[in-house]
């Protein structure tokens, strides 16, 4: 089975006790391990998929936390490096009655920003893996070119590309996203994730239809689209399919999205995705997108992020 490896940040989840205007006493913050790439990290190891995280710690007491509850989930921290540069990034997380969850980030300065191409692990990409990564390396310009120029590495090295969109517009100094950087992004993908807001906002003025298919012409082989607790959308250039998630109770959407996509690359793992159009096998691909959705499904039932995200034994 071929492995995973994510890249990015990886930070402190501050979880509100709070859940919507309910509750009334002071408000107490719980931390819990997270980040979008390290999520996803944590997921597939948890679905037994072979994993590893790539990103810069601070040599701090949240850095030391995360890096012991990446490794006690069986995420690969070898190729973590540590800094004294910057501090372990936070962001403190508030839900509404529904779970749903707003950040407020304390990033930049934040140590993840500041990992290079000269921190790679010697032959990372010396057999082919699935690179998994997201727009939130992109937010200062040092690390967006070492972000785009690794999926250029992995797409050299006949590596699969993951790209999650995971727009957090707070991150950037604009307090917007980029959308043209974003976009170079997500075109150097095999498959992209995009939430139906995610997708609005990117495709602006543009038709829906005309974005997704200058994607696909660009050369991402799959796109899914997904929207909370409504229908998956996913696009090929051969058409679109969908599938309805299961209906639960969401206590906190954290770590649902990186849920969903963790359960799409441990399916494609297991899968021959290095055969020319594996994308438009539609038993693998339903296959694919009811695990992933049962995964999502799992994890917003839960508080947290790694605590929240599912086993092979939950699945079945």
């Amino acid at each position: 089975m071929h492995r995973l490896i994510a890249f990015g940040e990886a930070l402190v989840d501050m979880l509100s006790s709070r859940l919507g205007d309910t509750q009334a006493g002071p408000e107490t913050f719980t931390p819990y391990a997270g980040g979008a790439p390290a999520n996803v990290a944590v997921a597939c190891a948890r679905l037994g998929l072979p994993s590893q995280f790539l990103g810069m710690l601070g040599e701090d007491y949240f850095g030391d936390f995360l890096a012991d509850e990446l490794a006690t989930h069986g995420v690969d921290v070898s190729g973590i490096r540590r800094t004294r540069e910057a501090r372990t990034a936070l962001a403190f997380v508030s839900r509404d009655a529904h779970g749903e969850r707003t950040f407020d980030f304390y990033r930049p300065p934040a140590a993840d920003l500041l990992y290079r191409l000269d921190h790679l692990p010697a032959g990372v990409f010396s057999e082919p893996a699935l690179l998994h990564l997201c727009s939130n390396s992109l937010t200062e310009p040092d690390i967006a070119d070492t972000t785009l120029a690794m999926a250029d590495m992995a797409r050299r090295a006949s590596c699969l590309v993951s790209v999650d969109a995971n727009l957090r517009h707070n991150l950037w100094a604009s307090g917007t996203a980029d959308i043209s950087l974003v976009t170079q992004l997500l075109d150097s993908a095999d498959l992209l994730k995009l939430s139906s807001d995610e997708l609005a906002y990117l495709r602006a003025d543009h038709p829906e239809d005309d974005w997704l298919a200058q994607r696909l012409a660009a050369g991402v082989r799959l796109i899914v689209v997904t929207d909370g607790p409504g229908p998956v959308a996913a696009y090929t250039a051969q058409g679109m399919t969908s599938m309805t998630p299961p209906k639960v109770e969401a206590v906190d959407t954290t770590a649902g999205g990186d849920a969903f996509i963790g359960g799409l690359l441990a399916a494609l793992a297991e899968h021959d995705w290095q055969a020319d159009g594996w994308q438009y096998d539609t038993d693998f691909l339903n296959r694919a997108l009811e695990l992933a959705c049962r995964c999502g499904a799992h994890a917003v039932t839960r508080p947290g992020a790694y605590a929240a995200l599912p086993t092979r034994d939950d699945m079945n």
